[in-house]
């Protein structure tokens, strides 16, 4: 009985590691394993005999998987029709692209080019193809008008071209203006009246006018408006667009950099002229008293800071001082210390003193604090006209430092003080009376000069190590500015670096 020939069907085995021309099965099963065919197929060499027949893959023919050889059977032999096969073999995979999807398998977001916005009378005006730096192709959108124009102008717009060139005779030139019209004749006889207009409304990105070689007065013109570059359309291509709208881009980011840049700086400029306007001028006209200030704030790059000070001569010739301190170091601290000071000089020529003027204060900064929990420390002092006797009210603030003509600096009692201001409603601040003598040194300070670092461990200055220090720097024959400065500097320096809270010294003198 003749062996019927079967139709040639095609088979694709999983895992294939190469294309096999041959139509036997045994040539599939050696590929499907990556072996070479016997020789009656176009594969070179024998399949080997020590394969077990149970790890040669079966193909797939028509949906269906082969039946295995029987058990014994040669792998060179055939049992039955046999149809050629077809074997496809995937491609190799790359090992470098492998190992970088496996390091970063996150896929890659597609990179965004530039866009440019022409806005033109003429819809049939042809730009030419544009490239960014990457040599990605510049997206482009048209608007026949202002008013299309302010529709397709979105963040992603980097550029404006502006067609000044006027457009084609239609025969319809005894129309009504559209409302938005981006003619190259302006309203008024100003024939830059579109780019003004684009200007107003593109503050950001770059602006390219486009017009005749014949008009380049107005070109130039336009770029003195503000427009960044213009461009003569007899001589525009693909090249000359592309780097015209690269270099716009770029310069327009410069001028904005450098817009911004001199805005910070003008800004900086003013916040230091109202700070030093905030900062007090001492008013002892009349009084036979010296007075010195140091003032540091804490804040990087500011002149105010949430320590404050000041000093008066009210008409009974007697001299108030007084110095404090708002917990924290920001500009609403600073604010509260301004208001602070400008309420006590205010209450001090209205007369008030002592108690009665630190509970007012107290009200003040009740009322104009931003958190219940912010307080202030006080300490003031009224000087008698003779300069002999003094008057001191201390509201959770360190205690002055006294040096008399020919004695040790000494600190004043703390004791009879009271709690900081802001703390307790109903608190009271006595004040007590101090012997000056005829010739003495008063110096005020905030716990910003006692509270720095000395070396390298945790210890602190202190009042002792501060009165120490001012007793040396005065035995140096050191006074007024220059014994603050040189007792500022030495604080720092045992602080290693710059001091992180406020400080404020005062300093009164009477010889």
């Amino acid at each position: 009985m003749p062996v019927p020939v079967p139709h040639p069907r095609t088979a694709v085995l999983p895992h294939q590691a190469g294309p096999v021309d041959s139509g036997c099965a045994e040539t599939a099963r050696a590929a499907a394993v990556g072996m070479p065919a016997h020789g009656g197929c176009s594969g070179a060499g024998p399949l080997p005999r020590d394969l077990p027949a149970a790890e040669v893959p079966r193909p797939v023919v028509d949906g269906r998987t082969a039946a295995r050889p029987p058990a014994g059977h040669a792998p060179g032999a055939t049992t039955g029709p046999v149809s050629c096969v077809t074997v496809e073999a995937p491609a190799a995979e790359d090992p470098s692209a492998a190992a970088s999807a496996a390091a970063d398998p996150r896929p890659e977001p597609p990179a965004q080019g530039l866009t440019l916005l022409l806005i033109g009378e003429d819809p049939n005006n042809h730009v030419p193809e544009m490239w960014d730096w990457a040599g990605r192709k510049v997206r482009l959108r048209t608007a026949r008008n202002l008013t299309e124009a302010e529709r397709l102008l979105t963040d992603d717009v980097h550029c404006i071209l502006l067609d000044l060139t006027p457009a084609e005779p239609t025969g319809r030139e005894d129309r009504e203006p559209a409302r938005g019209d981006a003619a190259g004749s302006g309203s008024g006889g100003d024939e830059l009246a579109a780019l003004r207009a684009v200007l107003r409304m593109a503050p950001a990105q770059a602006v390219l006018v486009l017009t005749c070689e014949t008009d380049a007065e107005r070109a130039a013109e336009a770029v003195r408006v503000g427009a960044q570059d213009y461009l003569f359309r007899d001589e525009l291509d693909g090249k000359v667009l592309s780097r015209a709208v690269r270099y716009a881009v770029e310069r327009k980011r410069a001028d904005l950099a450098q817009r911004q840049l001199t805005e910070s700086r003008l800004r900086a400029q003013e916040n230091a002229r109202l700070e030093r306007g905030l900062l007090p001028t001492p008013l002892l006209d009349g009084s036979e008293l010296r007075f010195a200030a140091c003032y540091r704030p804490g804040r990087s790059r500011a002149l105010l800071g949430g320590d404050f000070y000041d000093t008066v001569r009210t008409p009974d010739g007697t001299v108030h001082a007084m110095i404090g301190d708002v917990c924290g170091h920001g500009p609403d601290e600073a604010a509260l210390g301004v208001e602070l000071r400008i309420a006590w000089r205010a209450l001090t020529f209205a007369g008030l003193y002592g108690d009665e003027l630190l509970a007012t204060l107290q009200k003040v900064l009740e009322n104009e604090r931003s958190d219940d929990e912010i307080f202030a420390t006080l300490c003031t002092v009224d000087i008698s006209e003779d300069g002999h006797r003094a008057g001191v009210c201390l509201a959770g603030h360190p205690a002055p430092l006294l040096a008399r003509a020919g004695e040790q600096p000494e600190l004043l009692p703390y004791e009879f003080g009271g709690p900081a201001l802001g703390l307790l409603p109903e608190a009271r601040w006595p004040r007590r009376q101090v012997e000056l003598g005829a010739a003495w040194s008063l110096l005020m300070y905030t716990d910003g000069l006692i509270e720095g670092r000395i070396g390298e461990g945790t210890a602190r200055l202190g009042q002792d190590g501060m009165t120490e220090l001012v007793a040396r720097q005065m035995a140096s024959g050191l006074t007024g500015d220059e014994l603050l400065e040189a007792s500022v500097r030495e604080v720092r320096a045992l602080n290693g670096g710059e001091l992180t809270d406020d400080v404020a010294v005062l300093l009164l003198d009477r010889r």
